[in-house]
């Protein structure tokens, strides 16, 4: 690996959109941020089965992956779902203002704030408390008009055909 380039300006991107790729978009720039040498936490708060990227960052050790919800979250209530959200939130918050990273990822943020288990004003909070060196991305459909206003990059997937809309399930090693 190289050595370790700090950045001097850290910006917050958003994928968001209702297309296919954005913890996909997110996780390429972790791996190519882990190949530079960088520091990167990359933070999972609503997903589904445990990925073949998730299995890839443990097993290589290449950045530090975090999921403290372990079950399906399509499967689970709000009730079940909100004190592991608000301790993703909470290690979020920490990790983003340590100083240890470059690069945090809060992959699938908005579907939390989406589901009422997050307030776009946490969100806000979040932006606000981030140094001005560490590079912050923001994922998940429905990205609220606050945080669009804040964020420096934006990338909107946007759906125009899918295999899902037939029928087909999530295939492991290509979905996750």
């Amino acid at each position: 690996m190289k050595t370790k380039e700090h950045l001097s300006r850290g910006y917050i991107q958003v994928y968001t959109g209702e297309g296919k790729g954005k913890t996909t978009a997110a996780l390429g720039l972790a791996f190519r941020a882990a190949g530079q040498g960088m520091r990167v936490a990359f933070i999972q708060f609503l997903k589904g089965e445990t990925s073949g990227e998730q299995l890839l960052a443990a097993g290589y050790h290449l950045f530090e992956f975090i999921r403290p919800n372990q079950g399906i979250c399509l499967q689970q209530s709000n009730e079940e779902l909100h004190p592991v959200t608000e301790q993703t939130l909470s290690l979020g918050e920490k990790k983003l203002t340590q100083g240890k990273y470059d690069i945090i990822v809060l992959d699938e943020i908005f579907t939390a704030v989406n589901r009422g288990l997050i307030t776009t004003a946490r969100v806000i909070d979040l932006l606000d408390k981030k140094p001005d060196n560490v590079e912050l991305v923001l994922t998940g459909r429905k990205a609220p008009r606050e945080v669009i206003e804040r964020a420096d990059l934006i990338t909107n997937m946007t759906a125009v055909k899918h295999y899902f809309s037939k029928g087909t399930r999530g295939r492991k090693g290509i979905e996750y």
